[in-house]
């Protein structure tokens, strides 16, 4: 029993050790003081905050042309559409996956492709919930453009959600990545936009669930169009 809880809350990211603390000193303050049912209470959300928190290692798929889910959630919308300014990627449309994260899920993220990191853009703006096509362009946001040896450019955009109140980014401008690697974090529900380049179509579905530094998203190798699904 206690190695499977061991394996659900472990290994935590160090973004996350501060809230676990804080959330484990009230719980015992809480027990200390008298008030064992809202201490219990704090302890559930102590254990919470760490499953939060979790940075599990993840198997990347290595092979050039191949772009990686960079976050854990729901594919929430995809479409064509022209990319956000603050990616420089110019004003022709691009196909644009949506990953949406409820608080449930890994919040990591991780660089979808091989290259260089050359443009890190930091937007403010609103908390609408994330999973609303407004939210690309409403809400608070961090953009990165990422381009390869081959001279292809991906843009990756974090946004905040409802309940997300801070971005925090691992990585700086001019940073080499792969595939897989950890360049981020959203506290607390959010979404991750990723543009690929032009003429390239995506390998997955809405409503299909990826899993950030596995799953392919597509492969820049491919000439085949738009995938069907099939609902079972």
């Amino acid at each position: 029993m206690l190695k499977s809880i061991y394996a659900v809350l472990t290994p935590v990211h160090r973004e996350g050790y501060r809230f676990v603390a804080i959330f484990l000193a009230v719980a015992l303050l809480l027990f200390i003081t008298g008030f064992e049912a809202l201490g219990w209470a704090a302890l559930v959300l102590t254990l919470w905050c760490a499953y939060f928190f979790r940075d599990p290692e993840r198997a990347t798929p290595v092979r050039d042309g191949l772009v990686i889910s960079p976050a854990d959630g729901r594919i929430s919308a995809i479409g064509e559409v022209t990319p956000p300014p603050e990616l420089a990627l110019g004003d022709g449309p691009r196909q644009r996956i949506s990953v949406f994260m409820n608080v449930f899920d890994v919040h990591v993220n991780r660089a979808p492709i091989d290259g260089r990191i050359i443009r890190i853009v930091y937007v403010p703006g609103k908390f609408v919930n994330a999973d609303l096509d407004k939210a690309s362009e409403d809400n608070e946001r961090q953009a990165f453009t990422i381009e390869t040896d081959a001279g292809r450019r991906i843009g990756v955009v974090q946004i905040a959600g409802l309940v997300a109140r801070r971005i925090v980014r691992f990585v700086e401008e001019g940073s080499e990545v792969e595939a897989g690697q950890r360049v981020g974090l959203i506290r607390f529900g959010s979404r991750v936009d990723i543009y690929l380049p032009e003429g390239h179509m995506p390998f997955v579905a809405i409503g299909q669930r990826a899993i950030a530094g596995e799953t392919v998203l597509a492969d820049l190798t491919a000439l085949e169009g738009l995938r069907a699904c099939r609902r079972s």
